[in-house]
């Protein structure tokens, strides 16, 4: 019967040592994913305000 309760003893002193390790654990970074925002956007509304109000004035 000793040897039995000896046995359970062992069993669970060696699961708890192999249920985790001292390494640091990987943590992978977020991916940050930015819109893509195009510079001729801002540029365009103007130029085409420009080319109407220099069409009005060519037709006057």
């Amino acid at each position: 019967m000793k040897k039995l309760v000896l046995a359970a003893a062992f069993t669970a002193a060696a699961s708890n040592v192999f249920a985790g390790s001292l390494a640091e654990p990987i943590i992978e970074a977020p991916v940050i994913v930015e819109e893509a925002t195009s510079s001729s956007s801002g540029v365009l509304v103007p130029l085409l305000l420009l080319a109407l109000v220099a069409a009005a004035v060519a037709s006057n």
